[in-house]
């Protein structure tokens, strides 16, 4: 029976501590299973907690307050067991406190100002750790057996041991784990316990109440702009919890830097939008207002005036300056800092939270992987049999099939993506037919509403929608060709999953993005032989301002969009849950409810954890890397993001969930690689995107080249005359019957202008690429050969001149295996030597007296 001590986290004796619950919904009091089955379920829950117990581990049960049908069955590992599998698994545990002297960054002063009360939350004893031992357990440093294993290291020893436990055997096959009987529905839920209420500390004293401090200094929304306490939440949830909220704490702050450029990038072209000669030109009744340019669609589409794209012409000149230019190589050079700086930070947590040689020692194979190995196999370094689940022709056969089916379901995504840029090619004539007609009374209107600006915005809703939808069937295509594929370790398993689901998420967000950026407007012909789509759906153009703009439009769209989406994904869903779980179950209750009830009501954490978040950084690090160029305002609402970010995770963990089973992890895992491809792709698609997407280049080349003799008529280099320079003629005369427009706005043409450099009609060598064209092009290859080869050098001498481990770092870890070899084996030295003075005392003995034998 429950005591009514509802913060307490031991057995009703008050001494064995809680490092697990069980929960299950009693047998005799279902009603929506049959007998038989009810049955069978009892007698693998029976047989399940008896192999509990026969390792070792002590139950207790008792019935909910709430709901009598609930069962909550409390673990304790005694300390025989926690010895016998920390010593398994290799857990690395105190040998002697740390004595290396460490000293402040010159810095230090000034994060101490964001640091954590340290009076609050204390800083962490640092120690000299060691893989546990049985049998040299003098050598660790052992004050109290209650305290040596904290609540994190045991709840993952019982988890471990929950994992492995037999339950009924089939066929000669065992059936085993926590997590089995959790997907057949035997137990309803299987979790550590969090130490307290968030909301106020625990009435017991016994009780450290480290989930309410995390909450009261780290996730409460006002402590966004502290530092994270990163020891305490490694303390409280695992090394796997903490390298996250490192990795994330470590981006955001790099973050600071490339938002305070990109925004100064922003206002240099906000500042010099005026001196724009361009858009001048654009907007100049005299010029742009007496230029008359061609229809964008068949049929339906008709002349219109420069004249309307003059507000789009104004923005872009905010976006397409020189400023872009420089933010562009300054990013490529910052991913490079960023991800060097991460690897020497990770280094460090690696050596401060005893994770350098986890891999190797610590990880263990994945309970479902142990299930399937019925395959007996010799071991090539040991030369030794070994159980597998699969031959190496079988493991041949399912990589393939996994690998196809990969490539399907991104031929999928992609077809997806083709079928948005159908929509937007048909919906452009709807628009260009109807848009004109209905708001030609309104002006001021119709210069912001054109049909080139309703079909971005529609077509990057729609796309939206889209990559929304096919996220929830991706991520459970993922899981099951992962599954099929069975990965050894859980390492191996996670960074598995990542790759699959970066792939499909990878082509899902930015392909509409690489559409609209190096496609849309590449291969349109000219008005007199347009190019058609699948026959039928004339390829659509570009604003004459260019796709930038449009461009921008996308990325604005679909990170804003999915940065809400996530949050109310991940925020108000299990809040919603939670809050709907209590009144259920509770409804009208007062009684009251044990720290298991509490936290049985709370939402699971799920079996991939954090993937999820990882997920949605890593995609916003390449919407703020790859296309940065034609967005410089994407670090600043990134970060603003991130630091948002960071409290609602940390406030979702603290307060929504059950606590995660504390889990160890060395780095990043399949992250880190995944990043490191991303940056290197980045200074690709900004320098594409400089040349390609944006004017710069074609503007520079009329400024150097063509508005001063031989080509221009002007006495100095001057952008006057650029867009007359950069828009074509075309004889309306020379339309063919399909592509004629069906009606006139202007009056009877007889030419018209469209964005290309082509020979005009009369020309030898009319409507052929000009002279003008051919200069563009090379200087556009120029400039993107020019500009990688820059930033690659500089990153790679970036690279070799931070190395990935700091020198202090490595002084540390040396220091430590020194330390630890010297303490361990001079203790085993002592006893041999002690052995061994006492068999040479004997044995001096002896000859003594065998001597005083022979004199006598």
């Amino acid at each position: 029976d429950f005591d009514a001590k509802p913060d307490s986290l031991f057995f009703i004796d008050g001494q064995r501590r809680i490092d697990f619950v069980l929960v299950y919904e009693d047998e005799n009091k279902k009603i929506t299973h049959k007998r038989s089955d009810r049955k069978k379920q009892k007698r693998k829950r029976q047989v399940y907690e008896s192999n509990l117990i026969n390792n070792g581990l002590q139950l207790e049960a008792t019935r909910s307050v709430s709901d009598e049908k609930l069962i909550f069955v409390k673990v304790h590992a005694p300390w025989e067991v926690l010895c016998t599998y920390a010593e398994i698994m290799h857990v690395k545990l105190p040998l002697q406190p740390d004595d290396l002297k460490t000293r402040d960054s010159v810095f230090s002063w000034f994060s101490r100002l964001f640091r954590v009360d340290e009076s609050i939350i204390k800083p962490e004893q640092e120690f000299f750790t060691a893989p546990f031992q049985k049998e040299r357990l003098s050598n660790f440093y052992v004050q109290d057996k209650d305290t040596f294993f904290n609540p994190a290291t045991r709840s993952r020893i019982v988890h471990f041991i929950l994992s492995r436990v037999e339950y009924a055997t089939k066929n000669n096959v065992k059936k085993f784990g926590i997590n089995k009987l959790l997907d057949t529905g035997i137990y309803k839920a299987a979790f550590p316990l969090h130490d307290s209420s968030f909301k106020h500390p625990s009435t017991d004293p016994k009780c450290p109440s480290e989930r309410y401090l995390l909450y009261k200094e780290w996730a409460h929304p006002k402590n966004v702009f502290k530092l994270q306490p990163l020891d305490f939440i490694r303390k409280y949830y695992g090394e796997k919890i903490g390298i996250y909220f490192a990795w994330l704490g470590f981006y955001t702050n790099m973050l600071i830097v490339a938002a305070v450029v990109g925004v100064g990038c922003f206002l240099y072209g906000f500042l010099t939008r005026n001196m724009c000669t361009w858009s001048q030109e654009v907007c100049d009744p005299d010029i742009g207002g007496n230029i008359i340019m061609c229809p964008q669609c068949d049929k339906a589409c008709t002349y219109w005036n420069l004249t309307i794209t003059c507000e789009s012409s104004k923005k872009l000149c905010i976006f397409d300056s020189f400023g872009t230019l420089v933010f562009a190589v300054f990013m490529g050079i910052w991913v490079t800092l960023f991800l060097e700086f991460w690897k020497r930070r990770q280094a460090e947590l690696e050596y401060e939270w005893d994770t350098v040689e986890y891999l190797e020692q610590e990880e263990q194979v994945r309970p479902e992987y142990e299930a399937r190995c019925t395959h007996v196999v010799v071991n090539e370094i040991t030369q030794q049999e070994e159980h597998v689940p699969y031959t190496a022709c079988g493991k041949c056969i399912r990589m393939a099939f996994c690998s196809s089916a990969v490539f399907f379901w991104i031929l999928l995504i992609i077809a997806s993506v083709i079928g948005v840029i159908v929509y937007r090619l048909s919906v452009f004539l709807v628009f260009s037919a109807t848009l004109s007609r209905h708001i030609s009374e309104t002006e001021v209107i119709r210069k912001y509403l054109t049909p080139q600006t309703a079909t971005s915005v529609t077509a990057s809703l729609i796309s939206f929608i889209v990559i929304m939808v096919l996220n929830t069937v991706y991520e459970k295509v993922a899981i099951l060709i992962t599954d099929f594929e069975l990965p050894r370790t859980q390492t191996e398993y996670e960074n598995s999953l990542t790759t699959k689901m970066f792939l499909f998420q990878f082509v899902n967000y930015y392909s509409s993005c690489f559409y609209i950026a190096f496609f849309k407007g590449r291969f349109v012909g000219h008005p007199g032989n347009p190019v058609y789509w699948l026959g039928k759906y004339r390829n659509e153009e570009c604003d004459p301002g260019g796709c930038l703009l449009e461009l921008t439009t996308q990325l604005a769209i679909i990170v804003g969009g999915k940065a809400l989406w996530n949050n109310i994904q991940e925020v108000l869903l299990p809040c919603i849950k939670n809050l709907i779980g209590r009144h259920c179950k509770a409804a009208g209750s007062e009684k009251v409810v044990p720290r298991w009830e509490h936290d049985y009501h709370l939402q699971p954490i799920g079996k991939l954890g954090l993937f999820y978040e990882y997920l949605e950084m890593v995609i916003q690090f390449g919407f703020v890397t790859l296309f940065v160029a034609s967005f410089p305002l994407g670090p600043l609402l990134a970060l603003i993001n991130n630091m948002l970010e960071i409290r609602l995770d940390a406030w979702k963990l603290t307060t929504q969930f059950r606590r995660m089973v504390p889990q160890k992890a060395q780095d990043i895992g399949a992250w880190q690689p995944i990043m490191q491809g991303i940056a290197i792709l980045a200074v690709v698609t900004n320098a594409m995107i400089i040349a390609f997407t944006s004017d710069m280049i074609p503007r520079l080349v009329y400024y150097w080249s063509f508005s001063v003799p031989p080509y221009g008529s002007h006495s100095s280099h001057t952008m006057k005359g650029y867009i007359n320079s950069t828009l074509s003629v075309f004889n309306v005369s020379d339309f063919r019957n399909a592509s004629k427009p069906s009606s006139s706005l202007f009056g009877n043409q007889t030419t018209c202008r469209y964005r290309d450099f082509r020979y005009p009609p009369g020309h030898q060598h009319q409507y052929e690429h000009n002279i003008y064209y051919w200069h563009v092009i090379a200087a556009k290859l120029a400039f993107i050969i020019v500009m990688e080869h820059i930033i690659y050098s500089v990153k790679f001498i970036i690279s070799y001149l931070i190395p990935d481990v700091s020198q202090k770092t490595k002084s540390k870890v040396k220091r430590e295996k020194y330390l630890t070899q010297k303490l361990l084996h001079e203790n085993d030295l002592k006893v041999v030597k002690k052995t061994m003075g006492k068999i040479a005392e004997n044995i001096i003995k002896g000859i003594d007296s065998t001597f005083q034998h022979k004199a006598e």
